[in-house]
């Protein structure tokens, strides 16, 4: 039998609508966006289905949006294969909260609070930053980071072969976008962020997530969760809380997460949320892997049916 690890999406996945089908045609769905209403005390959902979107982009909706989506997916998934079989979870970036409660750490409650909450920290770090990020197509680890040295950025995302993202102060991005150019890449893209993302310039993020972690409960988890700051699972609930503060400001080793769940005899993954960002990742670090995802009820009963089948 396969052995199925999940995949939870990351900030830059939302895209308006999300859930909305599914929402409309599962009760159990709706139930979910109407909980998540009740417990932030605004209606997340309505943002989600409708927008707009400058308002779904916006980091303190579009955290706990996509974790919402992305927890929505998971329990259907759950509904439609009993006893769904998974030996380990990962999520990026923000998907790591996601994959912490589906592993059983914290209750669904306390993650979309936090997540909340760690959406309007990294918000005020961007509102005091002039920050950036690039995406670095085409060129490898070593020549990406002497870019990064020279212009005085920092490696964000190592996502997988040839797919990099690049973080710091505004100026410093348009320099290293440059010199990723002459250096070969293919391509070199400022993204349409809010700021630095996974750079010291979030730093000032980090103690008031750390507050906010201190006052939720976190249990053992269930099954391995891979961290993105060491690429290997979790240990302790007090060791999670200080590598999810971690996070905030370190780079995430996303293909070297997904590389030790390849060692440890996983072949199948299912993404679970908006987009497939994960499931292209994955095609570039392992053709022979099988991959599925849960964004939509199309995808959700296609899911279901494969996993059925064996």
């Amino acid at each position: 039998m396969s052995k199925t690890a999940l995949l939870f999406a990351g900030q830059g996945a939302q895209v308006v609508g999300m859930g909305r089908d599914l929402a409309d045609q599962i009760p159990s769905a709706k139930a979910w966006f109407d909980k998540a209403n009740q417990v932030l005390g605004y209606d997340l959902a309505s943002v989600c289905f409708n927008g707009p979107d400058g308002e779904l982009t916006k980091t303190e909706h579009a955290q706990p949006g996509i974790y919402l989506a992305s927890w929505v997916a998971f329990q259907l998934l759950r509904e439609r294969v009993p006893g769904l079989p998974f030996g380990a979870t990962a999520g990026l970036s923000l998907g790591e909260f996601t994959a912490l409660a589906a592993a059983g750490a914290r209750s669904f409650e306390d993650g979309l609070k936090v997540v909340r909450q760690r959406g309007r920290f990294m918000q005020e770090a961007c509102d005091v930053t002039r920050g950036g990020m690039a995406a670095v197509i085409g060129l490898d680890e070593a020549p990406t980071r002497e870019v990064c040295d020279e212009a005085g950025v920092v490696l964000a995302n190592l996502n997988c072969p040839g797919q990099l993202v690049i973080s710091g102060e505004a100026e410093r991005i348009l320099k290293a976008v440059d010199l990723a150019k002459a250096k070969g890449a293919r391509r070199a893209i400022p993204l349409p962020v809010a700021g630095a993302y996974h750079s010291p310039l979030m730093a000032s993020a980090q103690p008031k997530l750390q507050a906010e972690l201190n006052a939720v409960t976190l249990q053992p988890p269930g099954v391995p969760v891979v961290s993105n700051v060491t690429a290997r699972p979790h240990g302790t609930p007090d060791e999670i809380k200080s590598r999810l503060v971690d996070q905030v400001t370190s780079s995430v080793l996303w293909e070297a997460s997904i590389r030790y769940l390849l060692s440890q005899g996983f072949t199948r993954f299912i993404e679970l949320g908006p987009g497939t960002a994960l499931s292209g990742f994955l095609k570039r670090i392992d053709k022979s892997a099988q991959m599925l995802n849960v964004a939509d009820l199309g995808s959700l009963e296609s899911t279901a049916r494969a996993l059925s089948a064996g």
